[in-house]
């Protein structure tokens, strides 16, 4: 694999591209000064009939040097189009930077708010209560960011120390939005497995709940309904399973639904420092659906119309 990508790397594409100009330029002139003189060396010896012989040999020359300079305008595109994906992924790169700082200071910010309260006034214990229950979701936060950024790390190394196990898959879902009822609380999640089916797969566990995490949370943040809805849809197919998390929220633009599974893409322009998350959920999402012989796609009728994230398994194991 990486003996082929060597060969598509823009700089050795660049290089290709010069010694092509430079070919060209040599073959010019070699073949108007060298080869022009002993074809009338030959010309003149056996009295043959110039006109063939420099009609000939032109049509060559004009195809060589198509081809020559087809090639150096192809190298230039395809530099041109490198480029353009390197300045949009540095200013994707700069927005997950500006939005992660965000995403840690504002918790910092609001501990220490409420720590300077502590060490400034006698609180009831109602109200200590209170805010220290604030304080833990500030920490929760921050330890969701770091968590994401390390797992992050581990995922694109393969170095996740943890082994697959064979699970039922339905099981293992319900099982998580059960453990997790408290922090989709505000949420309605429905299970529809209307055939009762059962299907095995070989899960890593901790990644494969990292995945659900991400997309039912995304499904919650990105949602202004007042009860936000997410139904989850077993559909088998004839050589593997679809596994369909359908919500009410904001919905998700037309050509936006391939470009949310890019690392550090932000729904929005890649340079609105407004945008929001960090841009690496939905990329984790798609790394571990990989990790799982799996694909996740994303559908929605459009802004306000909700989305539907589908998660395509292969055949079950067992």
């Amino acid at each position: 694999m990486n003996r082929v990508k060597w060969f598509f790397h823009p700089v050795v594409i660049f290089i290709f591209s010069i010694a092509a100009l430079a070919a060209s330029l040599f073959l010019y002139i070699y073949w108007y000064l060298e080869v022009s003189t002993g074809l009338q060396e030959i010309i003149r010896r056996y009295r043959l009939d110039p006109s063939q012989f420099f009609e000939m040999k032109t049509w060559v020359v004009i195809l060589v040097l198509s081809i020559l300079v087809g090639l150096i305008l192809v190298g230039v595109f395809t530099i041109f189009v490198y480029n353009e994906k390197t300045q949009r992924l540095y200013r994707m790169q700069r927005n997950f930077i500006n939005s992660f700082t965000h995403e840690l200071k504002t918790p910092v910010a609001s501990l220490r708010l409420y720590l300077d309260t502590f060490s400034q006034h006698e609180l009831p214990r109602q109200d200590q209560l209170r805010y220290l229950e604030y304080m833990r979701g500030d920490v929760n936060r921050l330890l969701d960011n770091i968590n994401r950024i390390l797992d992050l790390a581990r995922i694109e190394t393969r170095t996740y120390g943890k082994e697959k196990e064979l699970a039922n898959i339905v099981a293992a879902i319900e099982s998580f939005c059960a453990d997790n009822a408290d922090l989709f609380r505000d949420c309605q999640i429905t299970i529809h497995n209307p055939s009762q089916m059962q299907p095995r797969y070989w899960l890593n566990r901790p990644l494969f709940e990292m995945l659900l995490m991400n997309l039912l949370t995304n499904a919650v943040k990105y949602n202004q309904s007042e009860q936000p809805r997410i139904d989850i849809h077993f559909i088998p197919r004839r050589q593997g399973l679809d596994i369909r998390f359908e919500d009410n929220g904001v919905g998700i633009e037309k050509g936006e639904t391939k470009k949310i599974f890019r690392k550090f893409y932000q729904i929005g322009r890649t340079d609105d420092m407004t945008a929001r998350g960090t841009g690496l959920g939905l990329y984790l999402v798609e790394q571990i659906a990989a990790i799982h012989k799996a694909r996740i796609s994303a559908e929605s009728p459009g802004p306000g119309k909700g989305a539907t994230f589908v998660l395509k398994l292969p055949a079950p194991a067992g």
